[in-house]
């Protein structure tokens, strides 16, 4: 058996970076979910909306460490400013008219340091303990984006695997009218059955033929849906590997029973859940006005140098003379004009509000998992109920063939058999199509939505 020589496995390693290096094609439903959630905009869009939530927070912060400021000021008086005298300190009478003297030197140069540091400040130290709401809060906004992302994903992969369901079944049908459309050709040239029977098996087929093509219409379109809701490329090819089959039916008919006698808390739903972040915010909102009353204590310190010549040369060859000085400062509000008061009350009403809110969501989240369990439960009924008539569709065509092509039967009953077919196939996948969506929507008023 032929080996590589050391040197052509250096070539091949070499040409490696020249072939193309193809991505993955081929998705599971929580495959696509996960790419969803990875290249989806929407998540991305949230994502940065954190990442800039944890740049405020570090802002808030920052307040609360020492603010070091430095200036250097070359100030050139263009006019010196002129002090008004009495006489008598330069040396005349009293009763002389008052003298004006310049008061200063052409060039005069500062520079300087200063520190602030706050010692207490009540609406800060609130502010630090709002951080970690405002961080949990952008954290749900994500989770929520994510959510709404893996719902959406779940109905387009679903979308299509029903739309391929469908063009299977048609093309079986546009199979098997077209085996019996040749027989009955055949037959009609050996003189055993009417053209006119040959003719209106043609147009079945033909009809069958453009709903194939709709429906091909439609996988195309749910395919493009669930790229888009992926985040994909339009353009790009994937391949769906789960698959839609009596045990998918069963599995829902199975959790749901299960789901029914689960506990459920309101705090399962992401969007209550984020309810309830804005509501402690709300109320460090309130919190945080009412401390608006409260004095606030800083310390400063500062350093500099200043001199002053009537020539440019001079400013700088000259002694610069240090000063120096620390502080504290104290500001007591006294009276604002009731603004805080107003502040408050608006602060309290955004609290009610929002309670109210929460109260609304409650009892929408009960319509809601009640109206998902009553659709679950008439689906599971129409989607049987639809496959017992699909079966009898089936059987139906089946005799019919036969009894024409045994002569018993007539084309008509072929043709209303395959119509029939074709409805009852159409509405089956319509409930199928109808009780993975409500499956998908009772997960997510449940809280259960997984990604």
């Amino acid at each position: 058996m032929p080996q590589f020589r050391p040197q052509w496995k250096w070539l091949v390693l070499l040409m490696l970076p020249l072939f193309p290096t193809y991505s993955q094609t081929r998705y599971s439903l929580q495959e696509a979910i996960q790419y969803g959630l990875t290249h989806n905009i929407n998540v991305k869009n949230t994502q940065t909306d954190a990442q800039s939530a944890e740049s405020r927070i570090g802002e808030i912060r920052s307040v609360g460490l020492p603010q070091v400021s430095a200036s250097v000021n070359i100030l050139d008086n263009l006019i010196i400013q002129k002090a008004i005298l009495p006489a008598a300190f330069v040396g005349g009478s009293p009763d002389d008219p008052p003298v004006a003297i310049p008061f200063g030197v052409k060039y005069s140069g500062t520079a300087a340091a200063q520190l602030n540091q706050i010692i207490f400040n009540a609406q800060w130290l609130l502010g630090l303990k709002a951080a970690q709401a405002y961080r949990e809060l952008a954290v749900k906004n994500v989770t929520q984006s994510k959510i709404q992302v893996a719902e959406n994903v779940s109905k387009a992969y679903y979308s299509v695997l029903v739309a391929e369901e469908r063009a299977k079944l048609l093309d079986l049908n546009i199979q098997r009218l077209d085996s019996l459309t040749r027989e009955m050709s055949a037959m009609n040239q050996k003189g055993f059955v009417e053209k006119l029977d040959v003719d209106r098996l043609e147009v079945s087929l033909n009809n069958l033929k453009t709903e194939r093509s709709k429906v091909q219409n439609l996988v195309d379109l749910s395919y493009y849906m669930l790229k888009f809701q992926m985040g994909m490329k339009l353009d790009d090819t994937i391949v769906l590997t789960d698959r839609i089959n009596e045990n998918e039916v069963a599995r829902i008919e199975t959790e749901v029973k299960a789901d029914n006698n689960a506990s459920f808390s309101y705090d399962q739903r992401i969007d209550y859940s984020i309810l309830k972040s804005n509501l402690l915010l709300s109320e460090m909102d309130v919190e945080n006005n009412k401390r608006g009353y409260y004095p606030t204590v800083a310390a400063f310190a500062g350093y500099g140098y200043n001199t002053g010549r009537n020539k440019f040369s001079q400013l700088f060859t000259s002694p610069w003379f240090n000063n120096a000085n620390i502080g504290l400062s104290v500001n007591i509000p006294v009276f604002d004009g009731f603004a805080k008061k107003y502040k408050i009350q608006q602060a309290k009403f955004t609290v009610d509000k929002v309670k109210q809110s929460m109260s609304l969501v409650e009892q929408s989240i009960d319509l809601q998992i009640r109206s998902a369990n009553i659709t679950i439960v008439n689906g599971l009924e129409t989607l049987k109920s639809q496959k017992r008539n699909l079966d009898l569709a089936q059987e139906v065509v089946r005799v019919s063939k036969i009894k024409y092509q045994s002569g018993t039967g007539s084309n008509i009953e072929v043709i209303n058999a395959e119509s029939a077919l074709k409805e009852a196939q159409t509405n089956y996948f319509a409930s199928l199509y109808d009780l993975l969506l409500a499956k998908i929507d009772l997960d997510k008023a449940k809280g259960k939505l997984s990604f």
